[in-house]
């Protein structure tokens, strides 16, 4: 608690994760909603509704309400931000501790599927996975973990390896310790940092990420509200009404922030080096 970044990035994520959960409580209006389009549509934020209630964040060019649609949408981005940095920091770490654990042939193989992984451009293997199924939220999950494993499997690998090298390691190993148990009890506590961090920076990653995709037509379909949708909806009215696309524009910024300040603070505050 010492660290402000640490403070703000987990207040940030919080709010976010307590909006998001509390939506159907929070949101004025039915996300889905079509009203009257020539009364409704387009409506700026503060503006009263023709059929009573505030637009707090204004209308859209369906006449849905922003700030409802934005809370709604919160869960989709958040969910598909967690639960793909979640995903992919576990395959990786589990291939890298399969690296830094294996024998020579094993640690080549992994090494090499990682660097041909990595070979390959993110986004172009992104839409070329989404091209070929029919975009749901749990596919975009999956496509993102499966394409953003490759720098927490060599980050694992790293830092095993140089765990597996301390005096405390090889004193388990000679006691008879099997390779699971000193994995669970000896290397990953100690090693754990650094992959906390790469998870943390993965969570803003994927809803930026889920965002382009949603921007390009190729994220969640509508009409769920997510946030990079709500941007892909409001690019075509952006000089007329640029609340549309800026407001969760903005939402997805704030999440980023967030994941990065916390991610800084904990990396600074677990490195001994750093501590002080």
């Amino acid at each position: 608690m010492r660290d402000l970044r640490i403070v703000v990035g987990t207040v940030v994520l919080a709010g976010l994760a307590f909006v998001a959960i509390a939506a159907p409580w929070l949101s004025p209006f039915d996300p889905l909603a079509q009203g009257d389009l020539v009364r409704t549509r387009l409506l700026a934020p503060l503006t009263p509704g023709p059929e009573g209630g505030l637009r707090w964040l204004g209308t859209d060019q369906l006449g849905r309400d922003v700030l409802s649609r934005l809370l709604y949408g919160a869960r989709i981005s958040l969910l598909v931000g967690f639960l793909a940095a979640l995903l992919s920091a576990a395959i990786g770490t589990g291939l890298g501790a399969l690296a830094a654990l294996g024998r020579s042939w094993v640690d080549r193989s992994v090494m090499a599927l990682t660097d041909a992984a990595l070979a390959l451009p993110r986004l172009v293997l992104l839409l070329a996975l989404v091209a070929l199924f029919q975009p749901n939220t749990a596919i975009i999950i999956l496509v993102l973990a499966l394409t953003g494993w490759m720098p927490v499997a060599r980050l694992a690998r790293a830092e095993l390896r140089g765990v597996l090298a301390r005096p405390y390691a090889a004193a388990a190993r000679a006691t008879g310790v099997g390779r699971f148990r000193l994995l669970a009890r000896h290397l990953l506590p100690n090693a754990l940092t650094p992959m906390l961090v790469a998870t943390a920076l993965g969570v803003g990653n994927a809803i930026t990420l889920e965002a382009g995709l949603a921007f390009l037509g190729l994220g969640v379909p509508a009409p769920a509200p997510s946030w990079g949708n709500m941007i892909a909806t409001g690019r075509d009215a952006l000089v007329q009404a640029p609340w549309v696309a800026t407001i969760p524009g903005m939402a997805v910024a704030l999440a980023v922030v967030g994941c990065n300040l916390l991610a800084d603070g904990v990396r600074d505050q677990m490195d001994p080096r750093t501590a002080r």
